[in-house]
Parts: structure tokens; C-alpha cells; sequence
């Protein structure tokens, strides 16, 4: 039913702005009625930082930058949901427009600038629906002009840790200046010492949330072995490959290919799988992985988990084929569990990693 109400509803959305598009997607899945999606095939049951998801599909940070319709996306079957990424302090992001579709490419640009309505509004959201359930992470992100970046990100964990299942420190978006260059090992060291121990006060000898690192698209395999060094060695909880990428593939056909931003879709999934795969050599299985970067049907979903995904996130492919996808995605995860034998998909995690990495499999 979804699917088919956005298929006649895509050409108007089309028509539209997109950042417009995006706002009343948004409002009308916080506006709607809670929706209870059918139980999942008991074969998508996953484990992953200390929790349990009833299915790896998560909604990738960016979608519901305000926690405004957490309720809602669980609604559409999603096993999780990342909100933001939040700012401490609220900020309106870059100038518009600042959201492009690449509709030839199945892809988007964008270079929102994390715009946010700040830490404290995310904050009453999530408390406000906490006793109603689901898994709900947040993407965490600093503000452009502070002036003590690392300490923006301890001051978010330390306020909204007790109100999430698990928090990202997004050291990755490429569209606030300077911010990537906190994935420099040393640099990095001390973001992650620093929210790790934000993270522990908040806790007060309770319940410890995870903390996942997201990184991007578009670093050099030595830039890949500091990061991984660092997080195996503070104990990080998990990573999530990868962010949205800066490059632009010569097969790009769209007129709007030349806009400056982040890259996301049909286009990102063979260099963020790739990265996966790479990530997922030299973590050695010390902490789980979340693949993110050019799903659009259960196939490329599919992929990532035999790249080392225990969990996948998608975003921007829902632009072209609507909420529908969650299902049908799920369905395809639970049919490939099912062929090879196994009674869980986790079993697949990471089985053609060396492969995809040298570039086959994919």
C-alpha cells in the first residue's frame, strides 16, 4: 500500500524542492498515526553492540535531523532509526538550496552544513517518547564556529547518552568546514578518549551506550589503518562505513553533478563497500560494523552484509522508490538467509570481505 501510494505521488514530489520535499516527507511521517509493522522473520534477528534488533535495516542520519518522526519511520518496519546529526547549539546550516537530486543517477547532493535545532530540542523529543521502544541512535556533529570542536562532542554525549540506544561521533560530514580533519589519528585520539569518558560519566555506573564512529568514503588505506588503529585501542563500540562522498564518478549524467556537497545513493555503493570490506579486514571482529552508501534493493543490502555489515542503513535511495523499500529489502535479506541454509543472516556477515575489498564480488 505505501509503496503504491508513493509511486502516484513521486511525480509531484518530484516537482518540488527538494530540501521542500524532504520537510513534508518528514512532517507527515511525525503527523501520521503509529503504525505496528508485521513481526520479522525470526532469520534477521541481530545482535550488535549489546543490543537486539529484530532487523538490521536501519534509517541512516540525515532523514530525521530533529528526532521529529522517530515513531513513524520505526512504523515503516525500519529495526532502527538514527536521528540528526545534532549540534549542542542549534545553527541553520548552509545557505539554500542546498539539496540537489540527481535523478539520472539515482543519487542526491547535499550540503545542508548540519543544520540543527540543537542538542536540548533533540533532547526533549527523545524523552518524551523513550517508553514507547524501538532502537534510536544519534548522529552527533560540532558547531561550525566553535572553537573547541572535541569538547562539543563530549558535551553532546554527556546530555543525550541516558536517551539513547547508541550515539555517533560523525567526524565525516564533508560540508562543515574543517571537520574532517578530526579523523586524523591524533586528532581522533583524543576526540574518542574524550567522549568515551563524557560517555562513562553520563552513565553514573548504569547502563553504558554505545558509541559508533562514522567515517568517510573517501580515505587513503593508510588513512583507513589509523582510524581503525585508534578505535580498536580506545575501545570504541562500533563503526559506521561510510558518510556521504566528495568525489564525483565520471558516470554521473545529471545537469546537477557540478553542485558542491556530499554525494549520496545509486553512486556511493562500490567505493563505500569497498571501504566496508576494507574496515571490516582490519577490525578483525573486534567491534560490529554498520554499512551505509548506495543500498537501493536487497541485492546491494545484501552485499554489505557479505562486505562485514552487521547492519545496514539506508537514506537517500527512498528519494526515487519511496518507503516500500524497507519491506522489500527485508524480504530479499530474509530469502538469501534462507537459501544458503542458515537460520540467521548474521551467519553471512562479512563472507566475501577479501574479495570485495580487491574489487570482485560486488
Amino acid at each position: 500500500m505505501i509503496g503504491s501510494l508513493f509511486s502516484l505521488a513521486r511525480p509531484l514530489i518530484h516537482r518540488m524542492d527538494a530540501e521542500a520535499a524532504h520537510r513534508l516527507t518528514v512532517a507527515a511521517l511525525a503527523a501520521a498515526p503509529s503504525l505496528r509493522p508485521a513481526a520479522d522473520d525470526p532469520v534477521l534477528a541481530t545482535q550488535a553492540f549489546g543490543l537486539s534488533f529484530a532487523n538490521p535495516v536501519g534509517l541512516a542520519a540525515g532523514f530525521d535531523k530533529h528526532a521529529e518522526a522517530v515513531d513513524g519511520a520505526l512504523g515503516l518496519g525500519f529495526g532502527f532509526v538514527e536521528v540528526g546529526g545534532v549540534t549542542p547549539l542549534p545553527q541553520p546550516g548552509n545557505p539554500k538550496p542546498r539539496v540537489f537530486r540527481l535523478i539520472e543517477d539515482e543519487a542526491v547532493i547535499n550540503r545542508y552544513g548540519l543544520n540543527s535545532e540543537g542538542m536540548e530540542a533533540v533532547a526533549q523529543r527523545l524523552a518524551a517518547r523513550r517508553a514507547r521502544g524501538g532502537i534510536v541512535g544519534v548522529n552527533l556533529g560540532a558547531n561550525k564556529d566553535s572553537t573547541d570542536r572535541t569538547a562539543d562532542y563530549a558535551v553532546l554525549t554527556r546530555r543525550l547518552a541516558p536517551l539513547a540506544d547508541f550515539l555517533t561521533i560523525n567526524v565525516s560530514s564533508p560540508n562543515t568546514p574543517g571537520l574532517r580533519d578530526l579523523q586524523a589519528e591524533s586528532a581522533l585520539d583524543d576526540l574518542i578518549a574524550r567522549s568515551l569518558a563524557a560517555r562513562d560519566e553520563a552513565a553514573a555506573g548504569g547502563r553504558l551506550t554505545p558509541m559508533l564512529l562514522k567515517i568517510a568514503p573517501d580515505l587513503t588505506l593508510p588513512e583507513l589503518d589509523g582510524m581503525v588503529a585508534v578505535a580498536r585501542k580506545r575501545g570504541i563500540d562500533g563503526m559506521v562505513v561510510s558518510n556521504t562522498t566528495v568525489a564525483r564518478p565520471e558516470s554521473l549524467r545529471s545537469v546537477e553533478k557540478t553542485q558542491t556537497g556530499g554525494l549520496s545513493g545509486r553512486p556511493l555503493f562500490q567505493p563505500s563497500t569497498r571501504l566496508l570490506a576494507e574496515t571490516f579486514l582490519r577490525v578483525e571482529r573486534q567491534f560490529p560494523l554498520i554499512g551505509v552508501g548506495g543500498i537501493d534493493s536487497a541485492a546491494t543490502a545484501f552485499a554489505k552484509i557479505r562486505a562485514g555489515a552487521d547492519l545496514v542503513q539506508f537514506y537517500s535511495a527512498m528519494v526515487f522508490q519511496g518507503p516500500g523499500l524497507v519491506k522489500t529489502v527485508k524480504a530479499g535479506l530474509a530469502t538469501e538467509a534462507r537459501k544458503a541454509g542458515l537460520s540467521k543472516l548474521s551467519a553471512l556477515v562479512g563472507r566475501d570481505a577479501q574479495a570485495i575489498a580487491r574489487g570482485e564480488r560486488l
